[in-house]
């Protein structure tokens, strides 16, 4: 349910009618919410059975047509395709004749801002770029988790008013980012939640492989606290063998991965030596325990990397921090869609994202 506290028809702005373009987690979601707000969904688009499904579960009754007829239906259009298929698709749009002056075009990508639009809007089109900061399972449970969710909002100074009510009748709330600091931004939400999800996993695998019965309950409360921790307190919430210095038990680590799960050496010797780093610059972690830890990563075999607390890329302390590189479609809890088509001229499907940063 939208947490938003309900309003009287004359407190609302206008209603408009709503279309979407890629019916994959995301742009069903958003609709079916913006429906709870008194807007009406008259068309969606999707190519895959999977879409079609979605759209018949959250979007009952709205007809499923080509991406042209849900602009030419729709005051509000939002393209929910990913990011690598979103510039040829407005491009297309565009050429064809399909975008109306004064209809507005909102797109959900993390990485882009409202330029991508440009096409659409030198043909009169208003752009928007509202990037849902969440995880989407394409399910009607995505309508009640917008409830809180910040969006990351991207627009014209003449549209922010428009931007800023759109997100607040989806229940969320508007983060304003620039132009120029979206894919800085997206690679933020995918190093957090993206990147999560692989290290959850891969503990579950390796605590199974351990013996424990029920990882997932194991891994619960813990989890739960250290996110809780560290959105309190940041680095000071780290703790364990790389904050402590324990080279010893980080050697002993390296030893059973290499073992169990070769394939997982390389993340764990990565994130210890960001660990050490980030641990030393904030004081938890001694210089002289920490040269001990270096040589143990060192001598794992995948390189010995810039030491903790020296200027190589990333480094906390000095030098110039490395710079994340623009992250793929999948964005911040993202993955593909598996029942997803290849592209389509008509306008792929979008996988989730999240936080994505939200899916599509």
């Amino acid at each position: 349910m939208n947490a938003m506290p309900p309003t009287e028809a004359q407190d609302r702005p206008a209603r408009l009618t709503v279309g979407v373009v890629g019916a994959g987690r995301v742009g069903p979601a958003l609709a079916a919410s913006l429906q709870l707000a008194g807007h009406r969904p008259v068309a969606v688009s999707g190519v895959s059975d999977a879409s079609v499904r979605r759209a018949a579960d959250l979007l009952p009754d709205v007809p499923l047509v080509t991406p042209a007829e849900v602009l030419a239906r729709a005051d509000l259009v939002l393209l929910t395709v990913p990011d690598d298929a979103l510039a040829d698709l407005v491009s297309g749009l565009a050429e064809t004749g399909a975008v109306r002056p004064g209809q507005l075009l909102v797109h959900t990508s993390g990485r882009y801002g409202t330029a991508v639009l440009d096409p659409a809007t030198r043909a009169g089109a208003l752009p928007l770029a509202l990037h849902p900061a969440m995880t989407f399972t394409g399910t009607s449970v995505d309508v009640q988790r917008l409830a809180g969710c910040s969006f990351g909002v991207t627009s014209p100074d003449e549209l922010r008013m428009a931007a800023e009510a759109l997100v607040i009748e989806m229940g969320g709330e508007p983060e304003w980012i620039t132009e120029s600091a979206r894919p800085l931004y997206h690679a933020a939400l995918a190093i957090g939640a993206n990147h999560l999800v692989t290290l959850v996993a891969q503990s579950m695998e390796l605590l199974h492989d351990a013996g424990v019965q029920a990882p997932d309950r194991m891994l619960g409360p813990l989890l739960g606290a250290a996110l809780d921790n560290a959105l309190r307190s940041g680095d000071a919430a780290l703790t364990g063998p790389v904050a402590r210095g324990d080279a010893g038990t980080v050697a002993a680590h390296i030893a059973e991965l290499r073992r169990h799960a070769p394939q997982s050496v390389a993340g764990y010797v990565a994130m210890a030596r960001t660990t050490a780093d980030r641990a030393l610059d904030h004081g938890l972690l001694k210089p002289e325990l920490a040269e001990d830890l270096l040589d143990v990563l060192a001598d794992s075999g995948d390189g010995p990397g810039p030491a903790p607390g020296t200027s190589g890329p990333g480094s906390g302390t000095s030098g110039t921090p490395g710079t994340p590189g623009t992250p793929g479609p999948d964005g911040e809890g993202r993955g593909p869609d598996p029942d997803a088509p290849g592209p389509d001229p008509d306008g792929p499907d979008a996988p989730d994202h999240g936080p994505e940063g939200g899916d599509r």
